[in-house]
């Protein structure tokens, strides 16, 4: 079952409820969410109203009427609870956990070093994101600060996706990926190290210094960072291989063919980013 409030408010109380779903969340911090500059008179009263007009959306997305399996009704859904109101999934699904609970058997098996593992569960994890989280829903402080923790969910997952894919030895499969990534996060020194380390391990070493010259400038305009300290010894170590003169010794012509390609079954390829939902039986 597919619920959007066409409405703004509603639509914005609904994502709240469903980012912390089966969880009671406090008037308080729904009113907090829609009039973060300070409730307004009546302002309960309209908050009431939107939830009557949530179980009405409800109500009529069902076509059998307002009861659903084991007697769920848009009442014990959208369930008032002393002090609140919670989203009763019903044992329903939810994206995000199932993000954090792919993203979890990822960060397990590169603990253990199974690479293989870690790159599969973690590429199912991306592979959830479809968009940016709370996409058309106006963001309070409660929905901007699960915004932010999502993004840096992600953030962190693709980091350990590209080491590794990197330790699988992808290197020049993960070019085209890490290119695309370090465009959307420029400003992330993990993203841009694997980055310059897939171009080193593919011959192209100027290319790699290239990337850590926009980075420094990026994070120059960003406040006047500079590069942490694994950077520069990164950056140190490209400049010796660029400047390495290498004998000239004699070969037989070498075959001009490209790479064999080798298909990356062990996760698949990223699309920018996850719209958070919970589905509950009503």
């Amino acid at each position: 079952m597919s619920l959007t409030p066409a409405a703004a408010a509603p639509r914005q109380l609904l994502a709240l409820l469903a980012a912390s779903a089966d969880q009671i969340v406090p008037v308080s911090v729904l009113m907090e969410e829609l009039w973060p500059s300070g409730a307004p008179r009546g302002a309960r009263a309209e908050l009431h109203a939107h939830v009557l007009g949530l179980r009405s959306l409800l109500a009529s997305a069902r076509p059998e009427g307002r009861t659903g399996e084991g007697g769920r009704t848009p009442e014990t859904v959208l369930a008032a609870e002393t002090g609140g109101y919670r989203l009763d999934t019903g044992g329903g699904s939810h994206d995000v956990w199932q993000f954090e609970r792919a993203a979890g058997a990822g960060y397990r098996a590169m603990e253990a070093g199974d690479l293989a593992r870690a790159a599969l569960r973690l590429g199912e994890a991306l592979a959830l994101w479809r968009g940016e989280p709370y996409a058309g829903v106006a963001s309070g402080p409660r929905l901007a600060a699960e915004v932010e923790r999502l993004e840096a969910s992600r953030l962190s997952v693709l980091d350990q996706w590209a080491e590794a894919q990197l330790g699988l030895g992808l290197h020049a499969e993960m070019v085209p990926e890490l290119a695309m990534h370090a465009a959307q996060y420029p400003l992330s020194e993990a993203l841009n190290a694997h980055f310059m380390i897939a171009l080193l391990r593919t011959g192209r070493t100027d290319d790699a210094l290239e990337v850590y010259q926009r980075l420094c400038a990026m994070l120059e305009r960003d406040g006047g960072r500079t590069p942490s300290a694994r950077l520069r010894r990164l950056h140190r170590s490209l400049l010796s291989v660029r400047d390495t003169v290498l004998p000239r010794v004699p070969t037989q012509p070498r075959f001009r063919g490209g790479p064999t390609a080798v298909p990356m079954t062990a996760a698949p390829s990223v699309t920018s980013t996850v719209t958070p939902t919970a589905t509950a039986a009503v």
